[in-house]
C-alpha cells in the first residue's frame, strides 16, 4: 500500500461524510445522560465480575456507567480485591458510556501491553447485540465496508471507502471500517441463537460509496423493531452505532445517530447496545478463552416475544 498523504488540503477539499450530522435534540438528551452517569458510578458490584485470575478480570459493565469508574470499583468488589496489594489496573478495551457488556481489566503492565496489542491487531473476537428501530432488513446476514472519521465539527461520521486515507479537519485521516451483521428477530418473529463463527460465503456485502439510500423504506416497515448481532471486524469509535444508522435501522435510544428518543411513552435512558461476548488467547497461559455476558433486560424482553 502506498504511503498516505496527510498534507492538509485547501478549504473545501476535505471528503464529505455520507452519514448525517448529530440531530439538534441530541445535545440536551446527552447532557441529561451525562448527569445520570455521574451518579451511577457506584453501581458496579462483585456480581459484575465474570472471571478473574491473578493477571486480569473480565467484567460486565452496566449501561450508563463510564469505563474509568470500573478501575476504582474493581479492587473493592472483586474476590481478590485487597487494598494493601492493589494491582496496577488498566482497561484493555473501552465501551461507550451507555453500552453494557464485557470489558477486560488487566492487573499489570505486561498483560496490559499484550492485550492492547491483541485488540489493535484484531486478534480478539467480539460480538454485540443491538435493538434497533427502522427499516426492516431484506437480508439475514450482511457485511458492510466503509470509511470512518471525524467531520469538521468533531462528530464521528461514515465516509465512502474511496475516501480512506484522505485528510480530515484536525489532522486525522479517514480510516477503514467493516462490520458483519446478522438479523436475529424482527417485530417478534425470529429465533435467537448463540454467537458462532460468521461465514462470509454467499452473503451480501455493501461497500459504501454514497449517502445512505437504505434510510428510506416503505411505511409498513420503517418502524420495525429489529434485534441484530454485530461482529465488528475493526475497532473504530461508535462503529456499530454508525453502521446501524447507515443501514437504516439506528439503535433504539441512540439519539446521536438517529435512534428514537422515546419508547413506549418513556424517554430512553440510553442506547440498546450490549457487548455480548469476547474470545481471545490468554496472554499468560496461551490458552483460548471465551466469555459471554448475561443478557440485558431489553434483550430478554424482546427474545421472550419471539415466535
Amino acid at each position: 500500500m502506498s504511503a498516505v498523504d496527510t498534507t492538509a488540503p485547501v478549504s473545501g477539499e476535505y471528503p464529505s461524510p455520507v452519514s448525517p450530522p448529530y440531530p439538534a435534540a441530541s445535545k440536551d438528551v446527552e447532557l441529561r445522560r451525562v448527569m445520570t452517569a455521574s451518579a451511577r458510578s457506584g453501581v458496579f458490584t462483585s456480581a459484575d465480575v465474570v472471571f478473574e485470575d491473578e493477571w486480569l478480570a473480565v467484567v460486565n459493565k452496566p449501561a450508563g456507567v463510564y469505563c474509568d469508574a470500573l478501575l476504582t470499583a474493581l479492587p473493592s468488589s472483586a474476590a481478590s480485591g485487597d487494598s494493601a496489594t492493589k494491582p496496577n489496573l488498566h482497561l484493555a478495551n473501552r465501551l461507550d458510556r451507555d453500552t453494557s457488556g464485557l470489558m477486560i481489566i488487566t492487573k499489570c503492565n505486561k498483560v496490559a501491553g499484550k492485550l492492547v496489542k491483541a485488540f489493535t491487531d484484531h486478534k480478539v473476537k467480539k460480538t454485540y447485540l443491538a435493538l434497533c428501530v427502522g427499516c426492516q432488513p431484506t437480508w439475514e446476514k450482511i457485511k458492510i465496508y466503509s470509511g470512518h472519521g471525524r467531520s469538521k465539527h468533531g462528530a464521528w461520521r461514515v465516509y465512502a471507502t474511496a475516501d480512506v486515507g484522505r485528510s480530515l479537519p484536525g489532522g486525522s485521516v479517514v480510516r477503514d471500517m467493516s462490520t458483519q451483521f446478522e438479523v436475529l428477530g424482527v417485530d417478534g418473529k425470529g429465533q435467537f441463537r448463540e454467537p458462532s463463527s460468521f461465514c462470509t460465503d454467499d452473503i451480501e456485502s455493501i461497500t459504501v460509496q454514497e449517502k445512505a439510500a437504505g434510510q428510506t423504506c416503505n411505511d409498513d416497515v420503517k418502524d420495525s423493531v429489529i434485534l441484530v448481532r454485530a461482529y465488528p471486524q475493526s475497532g473504530r469509535t461508535h462503529q456499530i452505532r454508525l453502521h446501524c444508522q447507515y443501514l437504516g435501522f439506528p439503535i433504539r435510544g441512540d439519539v446521536k445517530y438517529g435512534g428514537v428518543i422515546e419508547w413506549n411513552g418513556l424517554e430512553c435512558d440510553g442506547h440498546a447496545l450490549h457487548a455480548e461476548s469476547l474470545s481471545f488467547v490468554h496472554p499468560i497461559t496461551g490458552l483460548p478463552v471465551t466469555f459471554q455476558s448475561p443478557l440485558p433486560s431489553w434483550a430478554k424482553d424482546f427474545i421472550s416475544t419471539m415466535e
